[in-house]
């Protein structure tokens, strides 16, 4: 786990566990501009040397700001260019208001929960597995 310091609001901290062969980031606290955002970046990036399948766990973040918003696109970006995909999970209250003003839910694919965002990667590779016999 990693932990970083924030002003008034709840300091982030995350954790990664294994869904299958999916890698979920877990993060509680809030996700803005300054340490919390470079923590999370460097995390994210450690995890797609060993993983290309991620998945944002959301569920106990409280507030994001609008660099947090960047920084998710930013990941995401990262995740497609290293041949990955990266998705969220467990939207709520605030944090689903913001990704729904700024339209990032029509960019990144979002899911009820941490374990339903990492099934719909094995939906996908079996799509994948299909159309390669159908072909």
């Amino acid at each position: 786990k990693s932990a970083s310091g924030c002003g008034g609001r709840m300091k982030l901290q995350t954790g990664t566990r294994s869904i299958g062969n999916v890698a979920v980031i877990d993060c509680h606290g809030s996700i803005v501009f300054g340490e919390e955002i470079t923590m999370l970046r460097d995390h994210v990036r450690g995890v797609l040397n060993s993983s290309r399948h991620l998945v944002i766990n959301l569920a106990d973040v409280r507030y994001i700001d609008s660099t947090g918003v960047g920084a998710l696109v930013g990941m995401y970006t990262s995740a497609r260019h290293a041949g990955g995909n990266l998705k969220l999970a467990g939207l709520t209250g605030g944090v689903k208001d913001v990704l729904q003003i700024t339209r990032l839910g029509t960019i990144l694919e979002t899911y009820p929960n941490a374990e339903e965002a990492a099934e719909s990667f094995k939906q996908e590779a079996g799509r994948t597995a299909a159309a390669e016999w159908a072909g």
